[in-house]
């Protein structure tokens, strides 16, 4: 049974397959109305089997500007993927959310994105030690990882392997993307409307830097093309990110790619699996599930380790 809020999409879905399926035929649509509507920017003339039969949506929003009757300046006028007031609509979710996971899935694949490192850590990361943590440090090896990685996977020819994709905020994620474009590769920002406006950091290729409302959809993104996952230093954020990645991979939800928890004194003391598997709470197995390291150069041994690339990376 259809949902009631998907009801009217699975509607407009059949309508829209009705509609495409005659246009297949010479059978004139609707029926006894006279011929089908002229494409007015198409060469009607034209026998090329990938002329689109159809006026193109964006041939068709050129083109309906409103006039000055009140009916044409009614919203119920509107081209409905044109009208904001109704694309914002609770019963248009379903939608909204497919939106925010094709635009950059679409986007991604264009430009040839096939796998991704992906490096979080906060964005309040601003240098300075605090708390016996060397975030300077920090920040230099986010940058230099993702140089070790960008350089491998995009120093060759082909689809673009291991880019660095973040958060798209300051601190650590700023850091990460620099690293990339020290050595002249793309790299991802998946951003996310907050109370407090986050901006993309100047380092993200702007043509694959993203904005999402739905947290959801934004950390499908993040693990979607994963091939490892780096967490530096963190508050809520990284720690709800390195969770959901050890869950996934303890479910058999994901393939287990290699989780690097850089700086062994913060992770060791923010992290006590052992209690768990003390308790019973998690298996043995899972507690291995992910390796800290103190450098670049040891996390990036773990990912070339793991898949077997021998291949120097200077």
């Amino acid at each position: 049974m259809v949902d009631v809020e998907l009801r009217p999409l699975a509607i407009a879905l059949a309508i829209a397959l009705a509609t495409e399926a005659h246009a297949r035929t010479d059978t004139a649509w609707p029926p006894d109305t006279g011929p089908r509507p002229v494409a007015l920017e198409h060469d009607v003339t034209s026998k090329d089997p990938h002329e689109p039969v159809f006026q193109t949506a964006g041939e068709d929003a050129r083109q309906a500007e409103a006039d000055a009757a009140p009916q044409s300046r009614s919203a119920a006028y509107r081209l409905a993927f044109a009208d904001t007031d109704f694309l914002l609509r609770d019963e248009l979710r379903p939608v909204r959310l497919q939106l925010e996971l094709l635009k950059p899935e679409l986007a991604l694949a264009e430009h040839g994105i096939n796998s991704t490192v992906v490096i979080f850590g906060s964005a309040r990361t601003s240098g300075g030690i605090r708390g016996g943590i060397d975030l300077d440090q920090a920040l230099a090896e986010a940058r230099r990882l993702a140089r070790l990685v960008s350089r491998y996977g995009q120093g060759r020819d082909g689809p673009a392997e291991f880019v660095v994709v973040t958060g798209g905020g300051g601190g650590v994620m700023a850091a990460a993307n620099q690293g990339a474009a020290d050595v002249g590769a793309k790299s991802i920002g998946f951003n996310v409307v907050l109370p407090h406006e986050q901006h993309p950091n100047p380092y993200v290729t702007p043509e694959l830097c993203f904005r999402f409302h739905y947290f959801a959809i934004r950390k499908m993104h993040l693990l979607l093309r994963a091939r490892a996952v780096i967490c530096f230093p963190g508050g809520f954020g990284t720690l709800d990110e390195l969770f959901e990645t050890l869950t996934l991979i303890q479910t058999g939800k994901m393939t287990a790619v290699p989780v690097v928890l850089f700086d062994r004194t913060f992770w060791s003391r923010v992290l006590n699996v052992e209690a768990l598997v003390d308790a019973g709470l998690i298996a043995p197995k899972d507690a291995r599930s992910f390796t800290m390291v103190d450098s670049a150069d040891a996390a990036w041994e773990v990912i070339r380790a793991h898949y077997g690339l021998d291949v120097e990376p200077d």
